[in-house]
């Protein structure tokens, strides 16, 4: 609680009960909405000493699909709030952990939670051994296809789950977001609707302001990209609560027109602190933590977003800039048997070891995690223990919460 109260200093005060609530409602959201904790507990243990470019948050639910710049849909990691250079199990331990805790949330007995858990240490040690044979060039240019995925599952009934995933995904656009967020003004133009606390429309604010905060976020982009980006218009914004853990940072959606055909271009502002692991590793090489988000993802990602860039805000604040939705999709973790968590574990956990070798020493993990089971099984025993630890941290939240400690809001979403 301490850790997390120290988290809630730094944050809009009038959206910190609604991370309590969102974090309360089971050790599944618990645990994605306390990388903080994790990361406090990983640091009192020795690690391999084997550093990468950590995701600094790989639970499960940061695992997706989205829009390569070509346009395919990949699936990959897609979250970097905490990105930082780390020993890889970190990362590892994380994710295994957040299946362990999702297959109890789901139903599932220890031994399958066990089992899923297992599979997805198993899915990131085979991966990291196929990436020892590939030179850096061709680890680079590796990904995962969305459609290759499906293509993988087993069972016909899952494989329509998954492809109509697929489906939703493509048609999740900045169209579709237009027609959800916005409503016509008196004179027909988009405005973004007011739906308190989690979207409220701001005014422009200042003008020099804005035109200051949006120059600086254009410098950040390639050349070409400027090119694009001055193409458009910014005609609104609005504050938007996004997540579990980043509840309560600053976070606002800006919706641009093009200049020409008024095609809308929805962009999310999020604000950046500190990776929760700098306080336990060394810290980022970058002063500005949206550089620090922005760099991480790019070197982790085998593609990015277009228009990822980062800007320094009022009062000093720091901030990155990406689509807010192009051709996003995931997992309904909620529903997925233990059989569908350890398959989907797996393939996270391969993904996750094909972003590692990006920046990491892929010879000397692969040695470390060695040809057995050990790892896997090693892996599954801590993703257990840290279950429990989850539920007993989410019993103390609960305890907060009721005592009047902290206050969490009546409703979640």
């Amino acid at each position: 609680m301490a850790i997390l109260e120290r988290q809630a200093q730094t944050r809009v005060p009038e959206l910190v009960p609604i991370r309590y609530a969102r974090m309360a409602i089971s050790p599944f959201t618990f645990l994605r909405g306390a990388p903080a904790v994790l990361a406090a507990d990983l640091a009192q243990s020795a690690n391999t000493g084997l550093t990468v470019q950590l995701c600094g948050d790989a639970h499960l639910s940061n695992f997706g699909l989205f829009a390569s710049p070509e346009r395919n849909l990949v699936f990959d990691l897609n979250d970097f709030d905490e990105t930082l250079p780390g020993p890889f199990e970190w990362d590892v331990k994380r994710l295994a952990a957040s299946v362990a805790v999702a297959a109890r949330d789901n139903g599932c007995s220890d031994q399958h939670a066990a089992t899923a858990a297992e599979a997805t240490a198993r899915g990131y040690r085979e991966a990291m051994a196929a990436m020892v044979e590939l030179d850096s060039l061709s680890i680079w240019y590796a990904r995962v296809d969305a459609d290759d995925v499906t293509a993988m599952i087993p069972k016909q009934k899952r494989r329509r789950v998954a492809e109509k995933t697929v489906h939703s995904a493509r048609k999740r656009t900045s169209l579709q977001a237009l027609d959800k967020l916005t409503e016509p003004d008196a004179d027909g133009v988009p405005r973004i609707k007011n739906q308190p606390p989690l979207l409220v429309p701001m005014e422009l604010l200042d003008e020099r302001e804005v035109k200051t905060v949006l120059g600086d976020y254009r410098r950040s982009l390639p050349d070409e990209r400027r090119t694009l980006l001055d193409r458009h218009v910014m005609v609104d914004m609005a504050m938007k609560v996004v997540g579990v853990g980043s509840v309560g940072t600053r976070c606002f959606i800006v919706l641009f027109m093009d200049k020409e055909s008024g095609t809308p271009l929805f962009l999310q502002v999020k604000e950046a602190e500190a990776s929760v692991l700098a306080a336990h590793l060394t810290a980022s090489r970058y002063h500005h933590q949206g550089h620090r988000v922005v760099a991480g993802q790019r070197l982790t990602q085998a593609a990015s977003d277009i228009f990822l860039g980062w800007a320094t805000g009022p009062a000093g604040r720091f901030f990155y800039w990406r689509q807010l939705k192009d051709m996003k999709g995931s997992a309904d973790i909620g529903s997925l048997s233990h059989r569908e968590l350890a398959y989907y574990g797996g393939l996270c956990g391969g993904v996750l070891a094909r972003a590692h070798a990006r920046s990491g020493d892929r010879l000397a993990i692969h040695a470390y995690l060695g040809g057995s089971d050990k790892f896997d099984k090693a892996m599954s025993e801590f993703a257990l223990a840290y279950a429990d630890q989850t539920a007993a941290d989410r019993d103390s939240l609960l305890a907060a919460i009721d005592s009047g400690q902290v206050k969490a809001a009546e409703h979640a979403y």
